[in-house]
């Protein structure tokens, strides 16, 4: 995948088993249309969620489809998602312990694989040489190299992040499109979630909004090819620092 300039994911998440959320709202900055699975069982109907995505979506932009972060769940979500969906997709996220499982659903279905390996240059090398020896074109690899949120490690992972881009110059098995999902991890933070501070924190839905943004921006520094956004309103201003 070759990506220009940075692009931004809006992320919808996905709570109701059956349905998508009514209240939706798409930016119409973003450049991709992402979904997340927060959770999984054997009550989500998939494939009624898969036909509202493609039927009732009327924005032509690429899907990323982002799983529950729980391995064995995801070995059997991802690879559902990815016979599914019709059209070729992002699908995330797919680590050292879950690739055997997920990659040939990927790889049969013409989509993009993100890898997530643990804030580390040679694990995401690995993980990326293990995929194309099963068969994933090069092309097809996007690369998430993982990050903490803001004061949680952040900074460990955006340096991670600036030494793949160095090494990417002369190294092939690193030089794929890097994917953030930092504004995932910084909302998970309780200076995000939590009202329970002082007023000089400011209002609880502002403070969220900065948050994202802050993590957003320096995902952009650091050079991230492709970001998360949970707020709409926020990729706008995400657009201006590109």
């Amino acid at each position: 995948m070759l990506i220009s300039n940075t692009l931004f994911a809006q992320i919808i998440n996905i709570k109701n088993p059956k349905e998508l959320p009514s209240d939706l709202r798409i930016s119409p900055y973003c450049d991709i249309l992402g979904f997340r699975f927060l959770k999984y069982n054997s009550e989500f109907e998939t494939d009624k969620i898969l036909k509202q995505v493609q039927n009732d979506i009327k924005k032509d932009l690429p899907f990323l489809f982002i799983g529950t972060g729980d391995d064995e769940t995801d070995k059997i979500l991802l690879p559902e998602i990815a016979k599914n969906i019709k059209k070729s997709s992002i699908v995330a996220n797919i680590n050292e312990k879950t690739y055997k499982d997920i990659i040939p659903s990927i790889i049969a279905g013409g989509h993009y694989a993100v890898l997530k390996t643990p804030i580390d240059i040679n694990l995401a090398k690995e993980l990326n040489i293990l995929s194309v020896d099963m068969g994933l074109p090069p092309e097809k690899i996007i690369m998430n190299t993982d990050i903490g949120g803001l004061g949680y490690g952040y900074e460990y992972g955006y340096s991670i992040m600036e030494k793949v881009k160095l090494e990417a110059k002369k190294d092939k098995y690193l030089n794929f499109p890097l994917f953030s999902d930092a504004s995932y991890e910084s909302l998970k933070t309780k200076e995000a979630k939590s009202d329970d501070f002082s007023n000089s924190w400011g209002e609880l839905s502002v403070r969220t909004k900065m948050i994202e943004l802050s993590a957003c921006s320096g995902a952009i520094a650091a050079g991230a090819d492709i970001i998360t956004v949970s707020n709409p309103d926020n990729i706008k201003i995400l657009k201006g620092l590109v």
